[in-house]
C-alpha cells in the first residue's frame, strides 16, 4: 500500500521571512510589493493538475490584505490553517501575546474562508519544550485541534532536536504536536520535510530519503514549502548577510518543476485527513487574558 503524507504551504509574503527580519523592518512591511497571490495562484494550479489536497498554513495579515485567496483556497477543498497573525516568533512574544496572534489569526481567517480553523503552525518553527512550554495549552485554549510547529533538527534560526519525532502530546492540557519529518542517520536526525532543505539537495536524494521514511516509519510523513519560493522574480535585497540571500534565493527557478515532479512521486492529502483529525474540536472555552 502507498503511504500517504501531508502536503503543507506556509502563506506568507516573501520581505515576512525570519532571515530578512535586520534588513526589511515590520514597519516597513506595507511599503514592500505584494507577490503572495501570483505564487500562490500557481500553488494551487499544480494542486488542481495533480488531484492533490493540502493544509495552507495562512498569516492572519496575509488573510486580510487578500481575502480572496483564501477563499479560493478553501473553495478548492483544502484545509484552511492558521501560521499566526504576524509572523512573530512564539518564544520572543511570551504567553500573552502569543494569545492574542493566535486568536486574532484565528478569527480573520475563519470570518474569511467561512469554515473552522484548527491547525496551526508557528513562524519559523518558534515552539519547543523548553522555550515554550504553555504554547500547546493555550493552542487549545483558544480551540485550535493540532500544532505542527515543531523540527526536530538543529538550525542555527530553529530547531528542537530532542524533541520527539513522531505525533505526540507535549501537555496532557494542550493539543498534539505533528512534528516535521525527519529522517534517523547514525544517531542524527536529517530534515526531510521541504523548504530550503529541498531546494538545495539533488531531488532524487530527497525522493530516496522520504521514501526511506515511508518505508520505515509508521506516521506520514510532512512536507511543507512557501509562495515566495516559487517566485524567483521577488526583488532581490543585496544588503542582506550573503547566508541569508543564499538561503532564499537559492534554486527558486526549478522549485515549481521539482514541486510537479514531487506530487507525482508521492502520494499526498490534507493535514486533518492524513493523520486522522477530521473529529471537530470543541468549542474555545472563555479565557479571560491574564
Amino acid at each position: 500500500m502507498t503511504a500517504r503524507n501531508a502536503m503543507t504551504v506556509d502563506v506568507e509574503e516573501w520581505f515576512q521571512v525570519q532571515a530578512f527580519a535586520e534588513v526589511i523592518p515590520r514597519a516597513c512591511w506595507a511599503k514592500c510589493e505584494t507577490r503572495v497571490e501570483a505564487s500562490t495562484d500557481r500553488i494551487l494550479a499544480r494542486f488542481a493538475e495533480a488531484g492533490v489536497r493540502a493544509t495552507f498554513f495562512i498569516l492572519g495579515c496575509v488573510a486580510e490584505r487578500h481575502p480572496d485567496l483564501v477563499r479560493r483556497i478553501a473553495a478548492s477543498g483544502h484545509e484552511v490553517a492558521s501560521h499566526g497573525y504576524g509572523h512573530e516568533q512564539v518564544h520572543a512574544i511570551g504567553e500573552q501575546r502569543f494569545r492574542e496572534d493566535i486568536r486574532r489569526a484565528k478569527g480573520t481567517i475563519e470570518d474569511i474562508a467561512g469554515s473552522q480553523v484548527r491547525g496551526y503552525r508557528a513562524p519559523t518553527f518558534s515552539i519547543g519544550a523548553t522555550i515554550t512550554p504553555w504554547a500547546h495549552r493555550v493552542l487549545a485554549e483558544e480551540g485550535h485541534g493540532y500544532s505542527s510547529s515543531v523540527f526536530p533538527v538543529g538550525h542555527d534560526l530553529y530547531g528542537s532536536p530532542d524533541a520527539p519525532r513522531g505525533p505526540h502530546l507535549p501537555d496532557p492540557d494542550g493539543v498534539p504536536e505533528l512534528p516535521m519529518t525527519t529522517l534517523r542517520v547514525l544517531q542524527r536526525n536529517l530534515p526531510c520535510a521541504g523548504g530550503g532543505w529541498f531546494r538545495l539537495m539533488p531531488y532524487p536524494l530527497f525522493r530516496t530519503a522520504l521514501r526511506r521514511v515511508n518505508a520505515a516509519e509508521t506516521n506520514p510523513g510532512i512536507f511543507y514549502f512557501h509562495p515566495w519560493e516559487m517566485d524567483p522574480g521577488q526583488p532581490h535585497l543585496a544588503d542582506a548577510p550573503a547566508r541569508s540571500r543564499f538561503r532564499h534565493y537559492a534554486r527558486q527557478s526549478s522549485m515549481e518543476t521539482r514541486i510537479a515532479r514531487l506530487l507525482r512521486d508521492f502520494s499526498w492529502g490534507r493535514m486533518d485527513e492524513v493523520f486522522g483529525l477530521t473529529t471537530p474540536p470543541a468549542p474555545a472555552p472563555a479565557v479571560a487574558a491574564a
